[in-house]
């Protein structure tokens, strides 16, 4: 009987056949999820501006659990959806081919970095996607991985999307890679439909990067500095490296660029 009902849990979506292209590192066993993971920690390892929900995404058959509350609102639904198939129809038909390509890329440089740093990478996109209000918005996508199995293929990961369509409803067709914790890793992917739309070049280091995040989120010198343990000195310096950089005046112009640049 669990048999039955764990295949009938099994649906193809859009992105089955990026997925099951790489089955040495994907897991394809399923099996039920016991203690959910650390949902906290794992939001203070990500960017989130605005209004965001989060959900845990099972690898091997693309169920969904762990749902944030604020999904329902921010989509309209009555119901939680139990299959990422019910996201991937929220999405814009039009970005549809971008988001296949972003997984595509995603996996790629993943693999080109090595496959047992999975766990210390974030991978990040834009799309838009239909909102409580019956339109299209722009949000922001974030995927942290969680989970391996006994064989090191991934069981698990972390979903977070954030409506920026507030901030800016222009997509750089751009997709991220970049490291958390001990990792510095930050490759930045053109869309190859996007190939021609040159951005800007802007060359940060890891911590302007995480203070860049942090003042996106509202943050100020001083809440950075202890979190991020260093003097409000140093944060401030940073801060002026960073408006430099990037060529702006204050915070929310910053945080627009920063979003249709890809630099977060």
């Amino acid at each position: 009987m669990k048999e039955k009902q764990i295949a009938h849990l099994i649906k193809k979506h859009p992105l089955s056949d990026v997925w099951n292209s790489h089955p040495e590192v994907l897991s394809n066993n399923y099996e039920e999820i016991v203690e959910p993971p650390p949902i906290e920690k794992i939001i203070g390892e990500m960017f989130a501006i605005g209004q965001f929900y989060y959900y845990v995404l099972n690898v091997a058959n693309s169920t969904l659990s762990n749902h944030d509350p604020n999904l329902l609102p921010m989509h309209g639904l009555k119901k939680f959806p139990k299959h990422l198939k019910e996201i991937i129809e929220l999405i814009h038909p039009d970005d549809i081919e971008f988001v296949l390509q972003a997984e595509r890329m995603t996996i790629e440089k993943i693999q080109e970095i090595g496959w047992e740093h999975q766990l210390n990478l974030k991978c990040s996109y834009c799309f838009r996607m239909k909102t409580g209000k019956g339109n299209y918005e722009m949000f922001h996508h974030q995927a942290l991985h969680t989970l391996k199995d006994e064989n090191g293929r991934l069981h698990q990961s972390v979903n977070i999307h954030t409506n920026i369509h507030h901030i800016t409803q222009k997509n750089p067709y751009t997709v991220l890679v970049v490291g958390i914790g001990e990792r510095n890793d930050f490759h930045q992917m053109q869309y190859r439909n996007n190939e021609n739309i040159e951005l800007p070049h802007v060359e940060l280091t890891k911590r302007e990067t995480e203070i860049l995040s942090l003042l996106a989120v509202g943050k100020s010198s001083r809440q950075m500095s202890e979190m991020l343990d260093i003097s409000y000195h140093t944060i401030t310096t940073h801060r002026k490296n960073i408006l430099a950089k990037t060529n702006c005046n204050k915070v929310s112009e910053l945080v627009k660029k920063a979003l249709e640049w890809a630099l977060i």
